[in-house]
């Protein structure tokens, strides 16, 4: 393996071509309009276009990213995260062509893409699930009034095909089920393709926690301990940190042995991550296995000193990996991130392009990393993910990380359009956030404080 393409964009594009330059691997960048003078195009070795500004006709069409990789001779293709990094039919194709999918196998992408089935696998490894129904498909509702009865109110309507909080709708009464299910049946078939869904016991104000994992495709797999991720918007991850805040060292052990006896069972290739919901009373269980890397990835590289990313490339080139063993790996210190996004609170988190008139990042070391995939001068368009940074901070225990975090954040200056990085403050300063009473309808709870001027 020699040259790279790497079928994203913005901050992970660039993340995964500094890890390509250490490895002495080449880069190939594919862009849209929007994108034809991006950080990500600069940085790479070669660049190809794709098509329009619009995703859908650029980044998500397979077609135009396997003849961009044709026509550089990409040896490999590495998806980073969104677009189609879980997408069964494009990584089958990659290799079809020829090429080393930088990911888990095609079956395995599958299989935990449907979210019905994967909770079975899940329960198969002797994983904790939340109580749920079967498949439920548009036009055949039969049982769903039983289904949400046997559950019991409140409840969630999930999309087998979703994940990240999209096609996920709550449910607190009987006669809202049917209507409410419908509703989530067209907007999954019109996002995903497939309309199918499922019903699952809402627990009230949990803990959303995640195991990262790394399997080796043989039956063999390291977790690089877990990351804390209550604190989000919209169901939106915004801040992430690892350790968790008091979580009992019982409950960490246990969790961390069912996400690799579930990656162990699944011969699972290369990096991802169990994800977990924490109820109040301590029970944890089950809530998808993201198949990619992750957003939040740094934050376990920081409190490791691993190289994920670098550990994928390496996999998929062919390295013998046998020397990382759960033995080696040690977590040190306290890492957070925040999502740096162009977006206002204030109005519902709408969305803010424009250009970034200023944008002068806080000093990198010491503790301090900065992913980001604009420069001052750059446009920020409405036709992606908000994102524009992610900001993460390491000290040797949790207030150290979160003063570095917050000393951080008054450095960085973005101007000529609105983020959220006033919002990110008042969280990390709340009393509630500093300690560690947080769960996922922390923002929710916390308004009145969160959003004043």
């Amino acid at each position: 393996m020699k040259k790279v393409l790497i079928a994203n964009r913005g901050e992970i594009a660039c993340r995964i071509i500094r890890s390509c330059r250490a490895l002495g691997l080449a880069t190939v960048a594919v862009y849209s309009e929007a994108d034809a003078n991006a950080q990500h195009v600069a940085e790479a070795d070669e660049a190809y276009a794709i098509g329009p500004s619009a995703a859908k006709e650029s980044y998500l069409v397979a077609e135009k990213v396997l003849a961009a990789a044709r026509e550089a001779q990409a040896d490999a293709v590495h998806p980073g995260y969104g677009f189609l990094a879980e997408n069964e039919g494009f990584a089958r194709a990659v290799t079809e062509a020829g090429m080393i999918w930088i990911g888990p196998r095609p079956e395995t992408i599958a299989d935990m893409g449907d979210k019905e089935r994967a909770r079975k696998l899940a329960a198969d490894a002797g994983v904790p699930i939340v109580p749920g129904s079967r498949r439920l498909i548009p036009n055949s509702n039969d049982g769903l009034q039983a289904a949400g009865d046997a559950i019991g109110y409140p409840l969630l309507v999930k999309a087998t095909a979703g994940g990240g909080g999209i096609g996920m709708k709550r449910v607190d009464a009987a006669e809202d089920l049917l209507a409410t299910a419908e509703a989530t049946q067209s907007m999954a078939e019109k996002a995903f393709g497939d309309g199918a869904i499922y019903l699952e016991k809402l627990i009230d104000q949990p803990r959303h926690i995640e195991i990262q994992v790394f399997g080796f495709g043989d039956g063999g797999a390291v977790h690089l301990f877990e990351r804390e991720c209550s604190i989000q918007r919209r169901f939106q991850k915004i801040i992430e940190e690892s350790p968790a805040p008091g979580l009992a060292a019982e409950t960490r052990e246990a969790m961390a042995e069912a996400a690799l006896a579930l990656t162990k069972q699944e011969r699972y290739l290369g990096a991802g991550t169990i994800e977990f919901i924490l109820a109040p009373d301590g029970q944890y269980y089950f809530l998808e296995m993201n198949t990619r890397i992750q957003v939040e990835h740094p934050v376990s590289e920081m409190i490791t000193g691993q190289d994920l990313v670098g550990l994928q490339l390496r996999l998929a080139g062919g390295e013998d990996l046998s020397q990382i063993t759960q033995d080696s790996i040690a977590a040190t210190g306290h890492a957070i991130e925040c999502r740096i996004y162009a977006e206002n609170p204030a109005k519902n988190f709408l969305p803010s392009p424009g250009p970034l008139e200023t944008f002068s990042a806080p000093t990198e070391g010491n503790g301090i990393r900065v992913d980001t995939g604009v420069r001052e001068g750059d446009q920020v368009t409405y036709f992606y993910d908000s994102m524009i940074a992610k900001l993460i901070a390491h000290g040797p225990d949790r207030e150290a990380a979160i003063e570095k975090m917050l000393a951080a954040l008054n450095e960085f200056r973005i101007e000529g359009i609105v983020t959220n990085m006033s919002f990110l403050k008042r969280i990390l300063a709340h009393p509630a956030y500093l300690g560690g009473r947080t769960h996922t309808g922390f923002v929710e709870e916390h308004k009145t404080e969160l959003f004043s001027d």
